[in-house]
């Protein structure tokens, strides 16, 4: 898959994955669905991501970055069974990307 391509559905999931977390307060029965879609946008645009070429250090915050990317679609099974336990995996994702977005710059180095 191309990056740039790559790129955009990441963003475009993001953005999904945001509304459909926001959209649980008022909406509950949409709301599973929009998250779903970004999640899955989510892990597709990180499962696609070549490693073959990267470090040892690069290559496990990729591995990481999958995990994240689970761990949203786990969420997204637990909203549609209207389970309170996932916000724990969103947490728990968000941790994950956030630690991998301030590690990243260092592992170019």
């Amino acid at each position: 898959m191309n990056s740039q391509i790559r790129n955009y559905i990441f963003m475009f999931s993001a953005v999904l994955t945001l509304a459909g977390a926001t959209l649980y307060i008022t909406d509950r029965i949409q709301a599973p669905y929009v998250f779903a879609a970004g999640a899955a946008g989510i892990t597709v645009s990180f499962m696609t991501m070549s490693y073959k070429n990267l470090g040892f250090r690069r290559r496990r915050l990729q591995r990481i970055n999958v995990m994240a990317g689970i761990s949203m679609i786990a969420a997204s099974v637990l909203m549609f069974r209207e389970r309170t336990e996932w916000v724990v995996c969103l947490l728990i994702a968000a941790l994950l990307l956030v630690y991998t977005s301030f590690v990243s710059p260092r592992a170019d180095e």
